[in-house]
């Protein structure tokens, strides 16, 4: 154990030491970056007992029920294995509503300024 920990005074501090990692993700619409970032808590947080939880920056699977992958564990490379486990086995779908969003938006603005009859 690193003598980082020693320094929290309560367990309410949550003091942590942030990993940060990145993977490409190969699939057939074009390759997707992922970063993941792991906090290694000096204690564990309240009602957890591991102290390694890792989290990508983006969800999967959007067009069924979007999740953003994770992973808690005894070690850093539990964690993080099994968050680049969900990443492999979840498909990247874009952004939700990204480019639909921009253009619903542009067709309401050219609706909004067409004259009514």
């Amino acid at each position: 154990m690193s003598d980082w920990v020693h320094i929290q005074a309560t367990s309410g501090e949550q003091l942590m030491q942030l990993h940060h990692f990145s993977i490409v993700k190969q699939q057939t619409g074009g390759d997707v970056t992922f970063a993941i970032t792991v906090k290694e808590f000096a204690v564990p947080p309240p009602g957890q007992r591991l102290r390694f939880y890792a989290e990508a920056d983006k969800a999967v699977n959007q067009k069924t029920a979007a999740f953003v992958p994770c992973g808690w564990g005894q070690s850093l490379f539990s964690a993080l294995g099994d968050c680049v486990r969900l990443i492999r086995q979840f498909p990247y779908e874009g952004e939700k509503g990204g480019e639909e969003r921009a253009v619903a938006q542009s067709s309401a603005s050219q609706s909004s300024r067409t004259p009514s009859k």
